[in-house]
């Protein structure tokens, strides 16, 4: 065989690897780390909707077990975070690793309380892009109220952007959920969902990147009336999509 050909053949059989391994990735799928602890949820009906998600695997971790697994060694057992806790505790050691691990490019994507975790660790406020404020806290040197809650709240739901792949093929909705008022958003944020509701933020979803970890906060989803709404659950499994990078 000439150089010319042994060449053009090492290329094809790398070019047919190559794609063999992307389809792969395509097809595989993705490994989802739910975090809970620190708030009670409804428990059959919230993994009931991850459960009717395609493409997707999923396993649960509770506090106060879970910071054993947001170290960049355990993360190569999973794809993609999803917090939906509300915890506190959280020592130096385990600060590190999780800013770690998303600075090596691990998806998270942060559901409705997580929103007030850690309240005394302010880099968590910059990982996921805004904060729930359980006391008086300052914005631009005007001091806040600390923020609200409101259950069972009827409310309709905008696109911002409806050609992001999290909120792609979704429409304005309406939902029946919990509300969360005052509390912040940091301006770096690309907003992907608002709502009029008075009771509320305008802003109730966003996505932004963290290091190289995409990441995306959806407020919505405190009970079953969220985990069965339609957009919501699509919402919830684009957002686990586009920040494993599918």
């Amino acid at each position: 065989m000439s150089r010319t050909l042994l060449s053009a053949w090492l290329l094809l059989c790398l070019f047919i690897s190559n794609e063999g391994g992307a389809q792969t990735m395509r097809t595989k799928p993705i490994r989802v780390l739910i975090v809970t602890g620190g708030h009670d949820f409804e428990r059959e009906p919230f993994f009931e909707m991850f459960r009717s998600f395609e493409g997707i695997t999923y396993e649960e971790v509770q506090h106060p077990q879970a910071h054993a697994r947001l170290t960049p060694e355990a993360g190569k057992q999973y794809d993609v975070i999803v917090l939906y806790d509300m915890w506190q505790p959280i020592s130096e050691e385990s600060k590190e690793a999780f800013v770690q691990l998303l600075k090596a490019g691990k998806g998270l994507v942060a559901l409705h309380h997580s929103l007030a975790s850690y309240q005394t660790w302010d880099e968590y406020r910059h990982i996921i892009g805004g904060k729930w404020h359980m006391e008086k806290w300052k914005q631009n040197g005007t001091e806040r109220p600390p923020s609200t809650f409101q259950h069972d709240v009827q409310f309709k739901v905008h696109v911002v952007d409806s050609k992001h792949p999290v909120t792609r093929g979704i429409a304005d909705f309406d939902i029946r959920d919990e509300t969360y008022g005052n509390f912040e958003v940091l301006p770096k944020v690309k907003p992907l969902l608002t709502t009029d509701e008075p009771t509320s933020n305008r802003v109730i979803a966003w996505a932004h990147t963290y290091g190289r970890s995409r990441v995306v906060y959806i407020q919505l989803g405190h009970d079953h009336y969220a985990y069965e709404n339609p957009s919501y659950r699509r919402l919830v499994w684009q957002a686990i999509r586009w920040v494993a990078g599918r």
